[in-house]
């Protein structure tokens, strides 16, 4: 059965918990958005989109004039209006808060809330208006499926749904929506990308590969425009994502 791109769950690159309350450190805000995005159980698709708003977003304006949180938060709650992955307004404002504010129970229906609330839907208004109500978002993930359907046939169905490498490719391609620099490169390169990482990291090679000068040359069958400096740029730009993660561990201990 092929690996299901836009259903399934994603974990993200740590799973540790980080006290968000301290003083932001690059990366961060991307690892709340993520957070939040798996307690309030929406679609991978959905989380990537609101990631690449976030990126986008942060691409013209300044970080150190917006609450980055409060920014990640209404992108979550754009982004699920955009994927028709609805999600309730309150539901984002006690995720968001409970992440913040670590132990703490929902809000209740005062002061605070209702300032919190206002602040993501202006914020929403303010995304949309910002982002010259362009929202359209053109995945790497349909790429990703495509491939790996073709991959199944190239390897032959029982040899790949015995390799691990269809999950772990999904979860590169979703762990690089962490970063900005998902935005700086083709989405039909980032698929590809991930698959070529997924292979060298539980050592596969591709089948009737052997004979050629390049090993890696078996993305260009999927992406022609694909070179070896650009994919090997891919690579470490996905890779600098669990570097960058580490980091915030580190930091946090």
């Amino acid at each position: 059965m092929m690996h299901d791109l836009t259903e399934s769950a994603i974990p993200s690159p740590s799973q540790k918990l980080v006290d968000y309350s301290k003083k932001a450190l690059k990366g961060m805000p991307e690892r709340f958005l993520f957070e939040c995005a798996m307690k309030l159980a929406i679609k991978p698709l959905t989380s990537a989109t609101a990631a690449v708003l976030f990126h986008r977003f942060f691409k013209e304006a300044d970080e150190s004039e917006y609450d980055p949180y409060m920014i990640a938060a209404s992108c979550l709650y754009l982004a699920g209006k955009i994927k028709d992955d609805p999600v309730k307004i309150r539901d984002v404002i006690n995720v968001s808060y409970s992440t913040i504010h670590r132990g703490s129970g929902p809000l209740e229906l005062g002061d605070e809330y209702w300032a919190m609330r206002d602040t993501i839907v202006q914020a929403e208004l303010f995304i949309t208006r910002f982002l010259k109500f362009d929202l359209t978002t053109v995945h790497p993930h349909k790429y990703m499926l495509h491939y790996m359907k073709s991959l199944q046939d190239w390897f032959g169905v029982k040899e790949w749904n015995a390799l691990p490498v269809a999950k772990m490719a999904a979860s590169y391609l979703q762990d690089f929506h962490h970063s900005s620099k998902v935005l700086d490169h083709k989405p039909d390169h980032i698929a590809v990308c991930c698959l070529a990482l997924a292979f060298q990291t539980y050592g596969v090679q591709v089948p009737l590969t052997e004979e050629l000068d390049d090993v890696a040359a078996w993305y260009n069958v999927f992406c022609k425009d694909l070179s070896r400096d650009k994919h090997w740029e891919i690579i470490e730009d996905i890779l600098e994502v669990y570097n960058a993660d580490a980091e915030i561990d580190e930091e946090d201990d």
